[in-house]
C-alpha cells in the first residue's frame, strides 16, 4: 500500500483494530460479508470528506479491481473482522457492493452419495 499503512515495522499497530472500529465486532445487520463476498467499488469519488483513514485506505485496495474479502484482508494487513467492519460502513455509505459468494453445485461423480459413502468407508479402513 505504498506510503501509505497503518502499521509501523519496529511498533506494530498504530491504531488499535478496536478504536478503528468503534468497538465493533460485526459489520451492520443489513450486510451478510462471507470470506469469499465479492466486493467492487460503486462509487467514482475519490475523495469524501466524510471517509475516515481507515475506511479511505480500504477503499482504495477495493478499487484496484474487484475481489474477495479475503484478499482484501490479507492486502490491508488488517484482522478479518475489522475488515468486514469496515466494509459494512463502506457498503452503507454506498461506496462499495458486496456480491455473495457463487455456490457451485457438485456434478458428476463427485456429486453421487454413494461414491462418498464408500470414500468414508474406505477412510475407515485406514
Amino acid at each position: 500500500m505504498s506510503d501509505e499503512h497503518w502499521y509501523e515495522d519496529e511498533t506494530g499497530s498504530l491504531v488499535r483494530p478496536y478504536t478503528v472500529t468503534q468497538g465493533r465486532t460485526e459489520p451492520s445487520g443489513r450486510h451478510s460479508i462471507d470470506l469469499m463476498s465479492q466486493v467492487t467499488a460503486v462509487d467514482a469519488d475519490p475523495a469524501r470528506p466524510d471517509v475516515d483513514h481507515a475506511r479511505a485506505a480500504l477503499l482504495a485496495l477495493v478499487r484496484r479491481g474487484a475481489r474477495p474479502v479475503v484478499e482484501l484482508a490479507a492486502d490491508a494487513d488488517l484482522p478479518l473482522t475489522v475488515v468486514r467492519v469496515l466494509l459494512g460502513d463502506l457498503a452503507e455509505a454506498g461506496l462499495v457492493r458486496i456480491d455473495e459468494p457463487r455456490r457451485l453445485e457438485p456434478t458428476g461423480p463427485a456429486a453421487d452419495p454413494r461414491l462418498l459413502e464408500v470414500i468414508v468407508e474406505r477412510l475407515r479402513e485406514l
